[in-house]
């Protein structure tokens, strides 16, 4: 193990794809858990595959396990991923979207004052 900038920088630039990797990877096993306790089910045996590897040193096998990793969870995605209803992309997205500027709404409508 080495000290100095560079490997500090690329450590840290390990952990944070590993970070990444883990939240993506955890929130698309929500996608293929119909019920919650089989996703915690899953996601401990999520957990438990990232904590087995945790003590691993090696800057060049850290980056060859990261990339496995990555390839691994791109081949084993959900095709059709949930959405919430509501967000972009969701089936309610601007649904009822507001009128444009400029477009005023009339309530008494045929109720004008004629003077």
């Amino acid at each position: 193990m080495s000290g100095g900038f560079g490997y500090l920088a690329r450590r840290a630039a390990q952990k944070e794809r590993v970070r990444i990797l883990y939240r993506r990877a955890l929130k698309d096993t929500l996608n293929w858990a119909v019920h919650r306790h089989l996703f915690y089910q899953d996601a401990s045996e999520l957990r438990e595959k990232f904590e087995a590897n945790r003590d691993v040193d090696d800057a060049d096998r850290i980056d060859r396990m990261i990339e496995q990793a990555e390839a691994t969870y791109e081949k084993f995605r959900h095709p059709d991923p949930y959405i919430v209803p509501w967000a972009p992309g969701g089936s309610k997205f601007t649904r009822n979207p507001a009128p444009p500027a400029g477009i005023e709404i009339v309530y008494d409508f045929g109720k004008e004052d004629n003077d």
